[in-house]
């Protein structure tokens, strides 16, 4: 095998793997709260992006001031989501919640789809991301690992605040038994609220850099990337942080690999994610990291 190609599909798989675990954060921190797949995520990823693209193309913001500003909005959007949707539900079946969740994500999309229209638009570059670093014979471009290196901070910081805050004590507790924390005098649905802002914050995060990495964006980019993102929670472990980094990090790994090593499969890369996360819960039904998740969630 030829070095060389090997660490470069590696840096690669390293870069697509970190943009699915920001993603996937949000997916396992809601479920971890409400047991709610909450299938809008992905379309909250696309409004992020369009966020984005809004701020530097038509505000003229730099790129890191819109990027603060589509988080900023995807958070508004999440709680929004959350208050409009999901909040009058709480004590439904969680079938209803789930039908909700599928009803949301159609919604966004086919509400920026009349806005926005169906077609693909560019999204603008900045130019110190698009530099490429040649170094023994690789080809490293900036953004190849910055994206990483901020997913390791954010994982970090998400840690950080689960379990050295009393919000982090307050989601966990939640996730235990929402009915007797909020006896207990705290005031659940703002806790809810919180995580839900700050999954929704890391998934506009995912979808700047996914539209960055492959520059265009559309209103249905959020289906396919936010079913791998999820598939990348279940594999680690859903309702764990660190596991929906570290499936994140495997479907990326597996997507490249595939298409790197083996391009006469590269027709089944996206469903490649999904095979290897069957023959993973074949083995591991709570996924890598959720044998202790009863004990110690997130």
């Amino acid at each position: 095998m030829d070095t060389t190609l090997f660490f470069q599909q590696l840096i690669n798989a390293l870069s697509l793997g970190s943009m699915y675990a920001l993603i996937a954060i949000g997916y396992t921190m809601v479920y971890g709260v409400l047991r709610l797949i909450n299938f809008a995520h992905g379309e909250i990823m696309m409004v992020g992006a369009y966020a984005a693209l809004f701020c530097i193309t038509i505000l003229n913001v730099p790129f890191l001031g819109a990027l603060s500003l589509a988080m900023i909005f995807a958070a508004l959007v999440g709680i929004s989501i959350d208050k409009i949707a999901y909040k009058p539900l709480r004590n439904a079946p969680k079938i209803s919640l789930l039908i909700t969740a599928i009803g949301m994500s159609y919604l966004i999309q086919n509400l920026f789809n009349v806005i926005f229209g169906s077609a693909a638009l560019s999204f603008p570059v900045p130019s110190y991301l698009e530099k490429v670093i040649e170094f023994k014979g690789l080809s490293i471009s900036v953004i190849s690992i910055f994206v990483p290196v901020l997913t390791f901070v954010i994982l970090l910081f998400v840690l950080f605040v689960l379990y050295k805050s009393k919000y982090g004590v307050a989601i966990r507790a939640l996730a235990f038994d929402i009915q007797t924390v909020s006896l207990m005098g705290i005031d659940a649905n703002k806790i809810i609220a919180l995580v839900f802002a700050l999954g929704s914050a890391l998934a506009a995060v995912g979808g700047v850099f996914w539209a960055i990495n492959y520059p265009s964006i559309d209103p249905h980019m959020g289906v396919l990337i936010g079913l791998k993102a999820f598939a990348a929670a279940v594999l680690g472990g859903i309702g764990s942080v660190v596991g929906a980094v570290l499936g994140g990090l495997i479907i990326g790994f597996s997507e490249v690999i595939v298409v790197a090593f083996f391009p006469e499969l590269s027709g089944f890369k996206d469903a490649f994610a999904f095979i290897f996360l069957v023959f993973i819960l074949l083995f591991k039904p709570t996924g890598i990291l959720g044998i202790n998740y009863e004990r110690s969630r997130f």
